[in-house]
């Protein structure tokens, strides 16, 4: 197979988000210096609402390990944490993001001048929906630091959200608000829920067209766009500036699909990612699967900010019903039927499980979930090891290879 040297292409739009997650990132400095704002550090998947309509700046540690892997500075902050006690099995956004604040490190100070510290919380506020890792991530910090960690406890391997399922997690967040509005020195004005609530779910009705763009041939963004382009959904959300983001990212790429214009030049292959990104090589992945024409034009991580339950009419039940709806949390018939749809709707040729080392909850290749997803519907799939921070466990080597080989077998089994 040929194989020629590509680079990504420009999504305008681009600029326009660096300058929104700037602002963003001062206006978090801001909030740490001021005598008067509070900052909540929360988990990227909720109770981001509920904190944003009571005036918390909002600090999302995951966003800010995955910046510590898409640095590439990750693998030698994760054993400070390591030191410490923390495995080097357990969750590397984890180990890196607490090695970075044991050696005063941040990759915020190179990006933003004026910036030289996350923002010093004054809550921590977890949702264990996506695994028990955040929740020993936040304690660690309130131990550290002196500040409560409060949060929500997720049912777990849910096939069918029950009403009883959304009444426990609605129960648990209304729990939540009185402690928050003593921190907050405010009440929460249900007003100001209700608005927050209906610009998430605007948000992620936004962001679900932005990445069903990818349904076109050729797709107009690929997942390496996606885990960019992402980023206000998750630290955004609720805020009419990510609204109005989405809608200029999705009209220039409305425009890409009248003008025949693809993320990839010669698409020839339609490859589904399953698992987290390997941020350390977003940029060498890209530009691997581009050579060999291969798009990889969907995942299920870049789609864990699509909410669809949110209702600002019922700001807490729905915002229940919504985290309990994460893929990460359901069963592994939920999960197979869920990806079986999506490999239609994107008119898949492959899917690649990445089985990301320290991620198991993220990685859903561990038991037998491919083998039976490819019986069924006669679609090739490939397990690449790695993961998601922490670069010791990745060969570049052997993931080239494989990756090589696979799309040569998808090629070769076409019509």
């Amino acid at each position: 197979m040929s194989e020629e040297k590509k680079t990504r292409k420009k999504i305008h739009a681009t600029d326009t988000m660096n300058s929104l997650m700037a602002s963003y990132f001062y206006d978090l400095n801001d909030a740490s210096k001021s005598d008067s704002r509070k900052v909540a550090w929360c988990t990227s998947v909720g109770p981001a609402e509920l904190l944003r309509a009571l005036g918390f700046a909002v600090h999302f540690p995951e966003n800010h390990a995955a910046m510590l892997g898409a640095t590439r500075t990750s693998t030698d902050l994760i054993p400070e944490a390591n030191a410490i006690g923390y495995s080097p099995d357990i969750c590397s956004y984890l180990t890196a993001d607490i090695g970075a604040w044991l050696k005063g490190f941040t990759p915020l100070a190179k990006a933003y001048p004026g910036i030289d510290s996350v923002p010093r919380p004054d809550v921590l506020v977890y949702n264990t929906n996506q695994c028990r890792d955040v929740q020993d991530w936040f304690s660690w910090y309130s131990k550290e630091l002196g500040v409560p960690a409060i949060g929500i406890t997720s049912p777990k391997n849910v096939n069918e959200v029950t009403e009883a399922h959304i009444t426990d997690v609605a129960n648990q967040i209304e729990a939540l608000i009185p402690v928050l509005e003593n921190i907050a020195g405010q009440k929460l004005d249900l007003e100001r829920l209700k608005e927050v609530v209906s610009l998430s779910r605007e948000c992620t009705e936004l962001w679900k067209k932005v990445l069903e763009t990818a349904t076109a041939s050729p797709a107009p963004l690929s997942f390496f766009d996606g885990t960019i382009h992402m980023g206000p959904a998750v630290v955004l959300r609720g805020t009419r500036e990510a609204v109005e983001y989405y809608k200029l990212l999705l009209a220039e790429l409305e425009q890409r699909i009248a003008e025949g214009v693809g993320a990839v030049d010669g698409e020839s292959v339609r490859i589904y990612w399953e698992g987290m990104p390997v941020w350390g090589r977003l940029r060498q992945h890209s530009e691997l699967f581009s050579a060999f024409h291969a798009t990889v034009i969907a995942s299920t991580y870049c789609s864990s900010w699509i909410f669809p339950a949110f209702d600002g009419g019922d700001p807490i039940r729905s915002m229940a019903k919504a985290y309990l709806e994460l893929f990460i949390v359901r069963s592994d018939e939920y999960k197979e039927g869920y990806i079986k749809d999506m490999l239609k709707k994107f008119n898949v040729d492959g899917i690649i499980y990445h089985d990301a080392k320290t991620c198991p909850y993220n990685s859903n290749n561990r038991y037998g979930l491919p083998q039976r997803i490819e019986a069924e519907t006669g679609i090739p799939s490939l397990v690449i090891s790695g993961d998601l921070n922490d670069l010791r466990c990745i060969s570049d080597e052997q993931t080239k290879t494989n990756i090589e080989a696979f799309i040569e077998q998808i090629e070769e089994g076409k019509p």
